[in-house]
């Protein structure tokens, strides 16, 4: 089987994100914000900045405090004269680092394999220790992996879209296969009232971390297919993303796991980030009262 994309980007210690790496004096890693704007393809820093503020704005969101993962700092760069001087610069948690890859150019092609590095470390993520533990360990991620998939089926979108699929009805058609891949046939329809949701409610927000997982795995692997073939069928790529929830549905039963449809409901990505922004909220107003 051909090396795919991505493979490269995985196999540490040779990935490019894990060659820039730095361990601080306790041990702890961390990345120079302006070492990653050129891993990521970006010529000018200044252009990078836009990503590192939505970054930012992103890490408050869900309730983890900027400064604690965003650290300002200097580096030394060399100018035309062969001199260094200082500028500006950022030391970042491998979280910030997720955060910025998401919010970067995704037509950047290291953007993207970026995207498919940092979300296989999410379990090494670093996350502040002034959050809910119970809060991380499940609906933190669940939050992070909604997020993604969020903007992985914009991707997913585009590809489809170059791929000759243009209608609604088209559009429709490529999402339900992609979902009848993975759920042995039903279409997102037939999950929706399989886990009793009503009308409003979004199948993805009521999906635990194992199942947005499978989802985005699903996702991945159809936008990296249409890609790499080039397809330019409709047909061919409705069949694409069918293959592909087949292939993750596999993956899923050879590892003796639990089928998709037979997951219950969870709890709603609404409520948690409501939960969050309560968190967040909470230490400002107490101050305020007094």
């Amino acid at each position: 089987m051909a090396e795919q994309p991505e493979d490269a980007l995985l196999a540490a210690p040779n990935s490019p994100l894990e060659q820039i790496k730095h361990i601080d004096e306790m041990g702890r890693e961390y990345w120079s914000a302006r070492e990653l704007a050129k891993t990521l393809g970006y010529p000018e820093y200044r252009k990078f900045q836009s990503a590192v503020k939505h970054a930012q704005e992103a890490c408050l969101g869900s309730g983890h405090k900027v400064e604690s993962h965003f650290v300002l700092t200097s580096s030394s760069v060399t100018i035309g004269s062969g001199a260094k001087r200082d500028v500006l610069d950022m030391r970042l948690s491998r979280y910030a680092c997720y955060l910025i890859v998401q919010n970067a150019d995704p037509s950047k092609r290291t953007v993207a394999l970026g995207q498919t590095y940092l979300s296989a470390q999410t379990r090494r993520q670093e996350i502040s220790d002034q959050a809910d533990p119970n809060l991380l360990a499940e609906d933190q991620r669940r939050l992070l992996l909604r997020q993604e998939i969020k903007r992985q089926n914009s991707d997913l979108s585009r590809a489809a879209r170059r791929a000759g699929v243009s209608t609604s009805q088209d559009f429709s058609d490529f999402q339900n296969n992609g979902y009848k891949g993975l759920y042995d046939g039903l279409s997102a329809q037939d999950i929706h009232e399989r886990k009793g949701l009503t009308k409003s409610q979004h199948i993805l927000d009521h999906m635990g971390r194992a199942e947005l997982a499978a989802n985005l795995f699903r996702t991945t692997q159809a936008e990296e297919k249409l890609r790499r073939d080039n397809v330019r069928s409709k047909d061919e790529a409705i069949r694409t993303h069918y293959d592909a929830g087949t292939i993750v549905r596999e993956a899923i039963e050879k590892l003796g796991g639990t089928m998709p449809e037979a997951l219950p409901p969870a709890e709603s990505i609404k409520k948690l980030e409501r939960k969050q922004r309560k968190q967040i909220n909470a230490p400002k107003q107490k101050k305020d009262h007094h």
